[in-house]
C-alpha cells in the first residue's frame, strides 16, 4: 500500500473551512491539505492561514486562494480529494461543484457530523437553521431570555465570522459593545453580537473552535451555540434547534447543509408564519416530518419593531437589510422592506443607480435584488462605500433592517429609523420547558439526549 500522502483542497467560505481543518484534516498524518478555496465573502482569497495556526507540518502557512480557479488549483497542487466545507448552496450547486472536482481528476469529500462536533462538558443548546434569514438571531436571543431568567450563565458561542487578522482572532470574547471596537468588528459581524451584549450576553467566536469552547465553558453553565447560515453546529447539543422560513416553503429539502439541519432537529420552528400563506407552513412542516418524525414542530411569528413608525408613514425611504439574508440567502426583502410596505411608506426607493464600487458589484452578481440595499461591510472600503450609497441615494428617511444601529458606524446624511424583527412563539412554552429540560440547574448533571428529546416532544 502507498505511503504517499493525500494531497486535500478544503472549499470554503472562511468558517466551516477552517473548523474542519483543525479538528480533522490538521490531524491527519497520511494527508496535506495544500489550499483553501474562498468563495461567497469579499476580500478572502490571497490571504494565508497562518502557520502559527496551521502546526509544525505547515510551516510556510496554507493558501487561501478563489475558487474560481478551482481546476486550475486540481491540476497545479495535483489535489487528491476537494472536501466541500461551507454553507447555504441549492444541492444543484453542490453536485456542479462535484462534477467540476471529478472533472478536474479529484475526489469530492462532504465531512459527516460525527468528524466535526465537538464535545463539551456543559449542556449545549444549538440553533441552526435550513436557510440564511430564517431568524437564528432572533430565536437565540429568546432561548438565552429564557436561560437568563431561570438563573443560568449562558455564554454564546457564534458561528465563525473571521474576515480580519486571523491569528488576532483565534479566541474572541466579547462582553461590552467596547470589544467590537476593540476586535475590529466588520458590520456583518456587529450585527450577529451587538444584540447579545445589549441583552447582557457574553458572546464568543473566532477560529479556533476547541479553545474558544473550553473558555466559554469556564464563564457559563450552558453553551448557546448560535450558528451562521445554515450550517450545522460545531458541538454536540443536548437539544438541536433548527429554524424554518414558510417564505421560502421548499428550501428546507433543497439547500446544504440545512437538509441536515432538518434531518437532526429535535425541535423545528417555523418562523414567519404571521407573514407566510397557511399552505406554505403545512408545505415546510410536512416537508420537515417527512425526513424527520420524530422532531417536535412549533409556529412562531417574526413581529416587525419599529423605532418610529411616523417616520415612515407616507415618505419615500430606502430599505437596508441584513447583508448575508437578501445575497446568498436569496430573499428579495428583509424587516426594513416588510416595515415600509406595514407603516405607509409612499414608495421604497431603487437604490441601484446610486451604488458605488463594490456594493454596486453585490447588486450585478445578485440581480433578484431590485428595492433593498444590502449591508455589506466586509471591511473599511466596503463600509465606507455602502455610507457613500446611501448619502447618494435620494429618500426621506433610511430604514435600517440590520441587527445593529448602523448610525455608530456610517455618517449618514439623511434622518434614520431602526427596524428589526423579533420571535413570537405561538407555544411559548413548548420552546422554553425544551430549553430548560436540556439545561437543569446546575450542579445537577445534565440530563442526557434522549430526555432532553423527550422533553421537547
Amino acid at each position: 500500500m502507498s505511503t504517499q500522502e493525500r494531497r486535500i483542497l478544503i472549499l470554503g467560505a472562511a468558517g466551516r473551512d477552517f473548523h474542519d481543518f483543525n479538528v480533522y484534516w490538521k490531524q491527519r498524518k497520511d494527508c496535506r491539505v495544500v489550499a483553501f478555496t474562498a468563495a461567497q465573502i469579499p476580500n478572502i482569497a490571497g490571504r494565508l492561514y497562518p502557520a502559527e495556526l496551521a502546526g509544525g507540518r505547515y510551516p510556510g502557512g496554507i493558501p487561501i486562494l478563489p475558487e474560481e480557479d478551482l481546476e486550475a488549483i486540481i491540476r497545479r497542487e495535483q489535489v487528491d480529494e476537494a472536501a466541500l466545507a461551507y454553507s447555504d448552496l441549492s444541492h444543484e450547486d453542490v453536485m456542479h461543484k462535484a462534477a467540476r472536482v471529478n472533472a478536474a481528476g479529484a475526489d469530492f469529500v462532504m465531512l459527516g457530523w460525527r468528524r466535526t462536533m465537538l464535545r463539551s462538558r456543559k449542556p449545549v443548546i444549538a440553533v441552526c437553521a435550513v436557510r440564511t434569514g430564517c431568524g437564528k438571531s432572533q430565536t437565540t436571543r429568546r432561548i438565552a431570555g429564557y436561560l437568563r431568567e431561570a438563573g443560568r450563565r449562558v455564554a454564546v458561542v457564534r458561528h465563525p465570522m473571521p474576515y480580519g487578522d486571523l491569528a488576532r482572532q483565534v479566541c474572541q470574547r466579547f462582553a461590552e459593545p467596547a470589544d467590537l471596537d476593540r476586535h475590529d468588528c466588520t458590520i456583518e459581524e456587529r450585527e450577529e453580537y451587538e444584540p447579545h451584549l445589549r441583552a447582557g450576553n457574553i458572546v464568543f467566536a473566532g477560529v479556533d473552535y476547541e479553545r474558544i469552547l473550553r473558555a466559554a465553558e469556564e464563564e457559563a453553565d450552558v453553551i448557546l451555540w448560535d450558528g451562521g447560515n445554515n450550517d450545522i453546529s460545531f458541538f454536540r447539543a443536548d437539544l438541536y434547534l433548527t429554524v424554518a422560513d414558510p417564505l421560502r416553503a421548499g428550501h428546507e429539502l433543497r439547500y446544504y447543509p440545512g437538509e441536515i439541519n432538518a434531518r437532526l432537529a429535535d425541535l423545528v420552528i417555523i418562523n414567519k408564519v404571521d407573514s407566510a400563506a397557511p399552505e406554505a407552513v403545512a408545505a415546510v412542516r410536512a416537508d420537515v416530518l417527512r425526513v424527520n418524525p420524530r422532531a417536535r414542530v412549533i409556529e412562531a411569528e417574526s413581529p416587525v419593531v419599529v423605532e418610529d413608525p411616523e417616520a415612515v408613514r407616507g415618505r419615500d425611504v430606502l430599505a437596508v437589510e441584513d447583508g448575508p439574508t437578501v445575497t446568498h440567502g436569496g430573499m428579495t426583502f428583509g424587516a426594513a422592506l416588510v416595515a415600509a410596505r406595514r407603516f405607509g411608506a409612499r414608495r421604497t426607493v431603487d437604490p441601484r443607480p446610486h451604488a458605488v464600487g463594490s456594493i454596486r458589484e453585490t447588486f450585478e452578481r445578485y440581480p433578484h435584488l431590485t428595492d433593498v440595499l444590502p449591508a455589506m461591510g466586509y471591511g473599511d472600503l466596503q463600509v465606507r462605500e455602502l455610507e457613500a450609497t446611501i448619502n447618494a441615494t435620494p429618500c426621506d428617511a433610511v430604514l435600517v433592517g440590520t441587527p445593529i444601529d448602523l448610525r455608530r458606524i456610517l455618517r449618514l446624511n439623511k434622518p434614520t429609523v431602526r427596524v428589526r424583527y423579533e420571535l413570537a412563539e405561538r407555544e411559548p412554552a413548548v420552546l422554553r420547558e425544551a430549553v430548560l429540560h436540556a439545561a437543569p440547574e446546575p450542579p445537577s448533571v445534565p440530563k442526557s439526549r434522549e430526555r432532553a428529546v423527550a422533553a421537547a416532544r
